[in-house]
């Protein structure tokens, strides 16, 4: 386990600093070098963070690749998160794991994942969703999505306003995802997001590293 995850993890709770900055969440490539060499370009860019998403891998290929950019992510000791998968999260050891709202229940992860990993729950546009993740142990709370992705459909009714109001009612930090670029991010970083959660915007980008860079530097920012 990397020292961030391993560091003052009280039932899974997390500061807003521990938890901050970019967030790239993997896009379903079957290509495992090409999928390890463009999240090491975007930590060395700055990710803070790193989720392993592949919703159409077979067993096989997702625990490759979780493997290999568990590896990446220690030797720049930054957190690696699996999506969904409890047992691979578990399996491999981890960081922690990423529900949605069609998974499993927080209470139940956190319930199999024990006190010291790092547990996120998707709250999409709703605060009480949020209520009961952190209630039952989330680490942090993801919103979202607020804008068109290329990735993802779904419908985009995710009221700016809730990061504001998830920051005055919760102590865990929180996390904003769907369709972020560069600029459209901002507002929602100007109402205390913690991290920003990109795939398209970092893995399709032509230089993937100098992206991150970029969102990187707009917490650098909000830090001076």
């Amino acid at each position: 386990m990397n020292q961030l995850s391993a560091r003052q993890l009280s039932s899974g709770q997390l500061s807003s600093g521990q938890l901050s900055g970019l967030y790239v969440v993997t896009p379903d490539w079957d290509n495992t070098a090409e999928l390890v060499a463009v999240t090491e370009q975007a930590l060395q860019g700055g990710a803070q963070i790193v989720q392993y998403r592949h919703k159409t891998a077979s067993p096989e290929l997702r625990k490759t690749q979780a493997l290999a950019l568990l590896e990446l992510c220690r030797s720049f000791d930054k957190p690696f998160i699996i999506n969904d998968h409890l047992d691979l999260c578990l399996d491999i050891d981890a960081d922690g794991l990423h529900v949605g709202g069609t998974d499993m229940s927080v209470a139940d992860a956190r319930a199999k994942l024990g006190a010291d990993k790092i547990l996120g729950a998707s709250c999409y546009g709703d605060l009480e969703l949020a209520r009961t993740a952190v209630k039952a142990g989330a680490s942090y709370i993801a919103f979202g999505g607020f804008y068109p992705s290329r990735i993802k459909q779904y419908a985009v009714t995710t009221p700016a306003s809730i990061v504001a109001e998830a920051v005055r009612e919760f102590d865990v930090p929180n996390v904003v995802i769907g369709g972020m670029t560069l600029e459209n991010c901002q507002p929602l970083l100007a109402q205390g997001a913690d991290m920003v959660a990109v795939i398209s915007s970092v893995y399709m980008a032509e230089q993937p590293q100098q992206a991150a860079r970029a969102f990187a530097a707009l917490f650098t920012a909000r830090k001076a």
